[in-house]
């Protein structure tokens, strides 16, 4: 059954500038964040704390947070990796929610975090255990839910073992994750339905990258699966680092669009998003991926 209302994930501050080639003022990325809370977004992922060896782009979240405005009600997860991520994340300002990933493929994890997927979600149930009683809430991601850029297809099963293993150790939501592209409604369906016999479909949500053109598809599959929470990146910014062509997050734009489209509440401003992904591409010397922010300033000029 569709949901009548979606929680948008912004994702666009990290998964979106992460990739990024060129180095991006401080101000440029509080800039965005700002902008996205003025559009209605109540959950912006702000960065990660990650070591700048590996994504310099987010070397800079601490200064990122501090700078930023509370607004009541919206929430700035981090991305912690380890147990130095979290102290990071411990020492800086205005952290209330932190998230950790996983993978459902072997190799990619081994390629991502140098280590398997039992040893990472053995060194998460610690960052998760202590991030709980600092007092954060944790949310978790799983990557290659699809399909692997090494071990190609991906059962369900491997999802669910991994994913049901992050909401046992306390992750509040767990995000699915197709990092490559590859998924196509009916697998897309055919994984939720796998994965929600351990995890409740509640504390799900859809993480599609448009590699193949098939989010849209593809989220729309899940909210027919009742997952009601997407992640989405504004201007379609970003994609993974470590999987080769993989660029491509599902532009927030165009989500949101297809919900107005459907009378599906989400509290978010179209005109204002549309600002915010302008201003952020302006910044970045590029157009927008978002096939509807282009059409909605074609359609305005």
């Amino acid at each position: 059954m569709i949901p009548a209302r979606v929680k948008l994930v912004e994702v666009g501050p990290r998964d979106g500038l992460q990739n990024e080639p060129g180095a991006i003022p401080t101000a440029t990325k509080v800039a965005l964040i700002e902008a996205l809370g003025t559009a209605g977004l109540r959950v912006i992922e702000a960065g990660s704390f990650v070591s700048p060896k590996w994504v310099p782009q987010m070397a800079d979240t601490a200064a990122v947070l501090a700078a930023l405005t509370p607004r009541p009600g919206v929430s700035y997860p981090v991305l912690v990796p380890n147990r130095t991520g979290l102290d990071a994340a411990l020492a800086a300002t205005g952290v209330e929610e932190i998230a950790v990933f996983g993978a459902a493929s072997e190799s990619f994890s081994r390629r991502n975090t140098n280590c398997s997927i039992d040893e990472g979600l053995g060194r998460f149930a610690d960052v998760v255990a202590r991030a709980r009683d600092h007092g954060l809430r944790v949310r978790g991601y799983v990557s290659c839910v699809l399909g692997c850029p090494y071990e190609g297809a991906i059962a369900p099963a491997a999802v669910a073992r991994v994913a049901g293993a992050l909401f046992d150790m306390g992750c509040y939501e767990v995000s699915l994750g197709d990092t490559i592209g590859t998924g196509t409604p009916a697998a897309a369906q055919a994984m939720v339905d796998v994965v929600a016999e351990r995890v409740p479909r509640d504390r799900l949500a859809a993480h599609f990258h448009d590699t193949y053109g098939q989010a849209l598809a593809n989220i729309l599959a899940v909210m027919d699966r009742g997952i009601a929470v997407v992640d989405a990146s504004v201007a379609g910014l970003g994609g993974c680092p470590y999987a080769k062509g993989a660029s491509g997050n599902v532009a927030t734009e165009d989500v949101l669009y297809m919900l107005d489209g459907m009378g599906i509440e989400t509290g978010v401003d179209m005109a204002a998003l549309l600002r915010a992904g302008t201003d952020v591409c302006r910044a970045l010397g590029r157009e927008p991926a978002s096939k509807a922010a282009r059409a909605l300033a074609a359609a305005a000029t």
